[in-house]
């Protein structure tokens, strides 16, 4: 069955770094596009970051571009988000979205603090 993993979040400073990972099983991994959606605490779910399934266009929600980065490879099953100059409005669940199916991944915490 269809399953993604999300890790790679944590505690970081403002200005900092994360990579977060998803690492994908139980379909066709490179058919399909992929996203990152975050939650904050008291705020909706929100569109991050897409990928579609052969990684040649990507697109961002503006409050991320230019500093966030995501990437995939499909000989891993994995997708990727590079976090850079992180803010501490980032800090959120980020959660590994799978379109076609509409299936979610359990969400990793990244937190930004001083």
């Amino acid at each position: 069955q269809v399953q993604v993993v999300e890790s790679g979040g944590g505690l970081v400073q403002p200005g900092g770094s994360l990579r977060l990972s998803c690492a994908a099983s139980g379909f066709s991994f490179s058919r399909y596009t992929m996203s990152w959606y975050r939650q904050a605490p008291g705020k909706e779910r929100e569109l991050v970051a897409t990928i579609i399934g052969v990684g040649l266009s990507t697109n961002y929600a503006d409050s991320v571009k230019g500093r966030f980065t995501i990437s995939r490879d499909n000989a891993k099953n994995t997708v990727y988000l590079q976090m850079n100059s992180l803010k501490l409005e980032d800090t959120a669940v980020y959660y590994c979205f799978v379109h076609g199916y509409a299936y979610w991944g359990q969400g990793t915490q990244v937190t930004v603090s001083s």
